[in-house]
């Protein structure tokens, strides 16, 4: 057994060894050595097919829509060990669940999970449902089927070598596929009760860019999702102070059944155009960011204090503890900076630390050599070749805007901070998207270093 262990660390450490060794010759085919390892996977070219639904019978192993790298050779790949009670149709959302499965993969999701793997999750399940809603004429499960059914996305997307901890992760829930306290989830019923031809006008082109400031689909859906709350209810029952907890919890499990509605009749990429859009508008109005205590800061740092040096150190040490957390958005990053900095004001900081200490908005981001998400929705991609990779903008190095009151900014379309909406390396510029994926290597490596401590 110690002959194994010892076996697998040198394996291991040769693996580690030889990406560092590619990184720095910058010359480096992974294609030669798979050859060298084996043909097998490369000359694989067979589709995924996911079953319409879990079979009742032990499951067959599924080819994985993505082989792992060996760059990656640390990657789970399993067979999935499906409930045989789920009836979602997987096979419809096929493209959702690879995609899911490369936001997701095992070692990376608790850094991407604000940007890239929970909205995606999210996007394929609400997916799923309304595309087995052609099937049953259901857009919810019951408890029962909703246990079982989360539980198979689960099982297919860590057989792909995702998480295997993305109910906890994402915080999804059985409650999630049901439902909750709507009281619509029959398609026809849905269907009676509001305007569809005027929820699908506004959603089925939606336009990205200006979406979160104009918010045409999402107004439609919200008032939608008022219009199936109310029916049964009656408006006097939703009336009064004490009952505005239960009216927002019950529009909010509305607009989950209307965005699955939208998820039945769109076409499956402008379904998750939808889907996507709209929750990077929601996720880029937060800082996803823990801040800890300021008090060091603001005792080398406050008025009284006079050494600049000292100053700077204490205000780097602190960033350096927000750049282990997650990779943020251009949008996060700016409330993630006013955040900071109104609570270094409230500590009485007067001075402008972001200008004295030189901090940028690439420091509100999980670092090697920083990196900030464009605001728009994007993916990570993987392939045989480069590993996994995402792009981002190392040329976009904006320095920190300290705020001018200590108020956070209403909102995001009120910004005068100009951020891209896609980074320069998404215009074609090799340069900076080649020097990220290093970086995403690397960092894959010192994870794959930190399995063997």
């Amino acid at each position: 057994m110690r002959e194994g262990l010892a076996l697998k660390l040198k394996y291991n450490l040769l693996m580690l060894f030889l990406l560092m060794l590619c990184l720095h010759k910058s010359n480096c085919n992974p294609s030669e050595y798979q050859q060298e390892q084996g043909s097998a996977l490369s000359e694989s070219s067979i589709e995924p097919i996911l079953p319409a639904a879990s079979p009742s019978v032990e499951p067959q192993p599924f080819l994985p829509s993505l082989a792992p790298s060996p760059l990656t050779p640390f990657t789970n790949k399993s067979v999935p060990r499906l409930s045989g009670l789920c009836k979602l149709s997987f096979s419809a959302a096929e493209s959702m669940i690879s995609m899911a499965s490369v936001d997701c993969l095992a070692n990376f999701a608790p850094y991407l999970a604000n940007v890239m793997c929970c909205p995606q999750l999210q996007a394929t399940i609400e997916v799923l449902l309304g595309q087995t809603s052609k099937e049953t004429g259901f857009l919810a499960l019951d408890g029962t089927l909703a246990k079982h059914c989360l539980s198979d996305v689960e099982q297919i997307l860590s057989s792909r070598g995702a998480s295997d901890d993305l109910q906890h992760l994402c915080s999804i829930h059985p409650s999630k596929l049901t439902e909750a306290s709507c009281p619509i989830r029959d398609v026809k019923d849905f269907e009676s009760s509001v305007d569809s031809s005027k929820l699908l006008m506004a959603c089925e082109k939606i336009d990205l860019v200006n979406e979160c400031c104009t918010q045409r689909c999402q107004n439609a859906i919200s008032e939608a999702a008022k219009k199936i709350a109310l029916s049964g209810y009656g408006v006097s029952s939703m009336d009064g102070a004490h009952n505005i907890n239960e009216q927002g919890s019950r529009i909010d499990d509305c607009e989950s059944i209307v965005r699955r509605w939208l998820a039945r009749k769109l076409e499956l990429s402008t379904s998750k155009k939808v889907l996507r859009g709209i929750s990077n508008c929601k996720l880029n109005q937060d800082c996803p960011l823990t801040f800890p205590d300021i008090h060091n800061v603001s005792t080398n740092c406050g008025s009284e204090a006079n050494n600049v040096t000292a100053c700077c150190v204490s205000v780097d040490k602190y960033v350096s503890h927000l750049q282990k957390q997650s990779f943020t958005t251009n949008l996060q990053a700016l409330n993630c900076a006013s955040s900071l900095g109104v609570k270094l004001q409230k500590a009485n900081i007067t001075k402008n630390l972001y200008s004295v200490c030189h901090v940028s908005l690439k420091d509100f981001s999980l670092q090697e050599s920083g990196c900030l998400l464009p605001s728009l929705p994007s993916d990570a991609t993987f392939d045989l070749s480069s590993g996994i990779s995402f792009v981002c903008d190392l040329n976009d190095n904006i320095a920190a805007p300290w705020p001018s009151t200590n108020q956070l900014p209403s909102s995001s379309c009120n910004k005068t901070t100009k951020l891209p909406a896609l980074p320069a390396a998404a215009s074609g510029h090799s340069g900076p998207h080649g020097k990220w994926l290093a970086f995403a290597l690397l960092f894959t490596a010192l994870l794959a270093l930190a399995t063997l401590i």
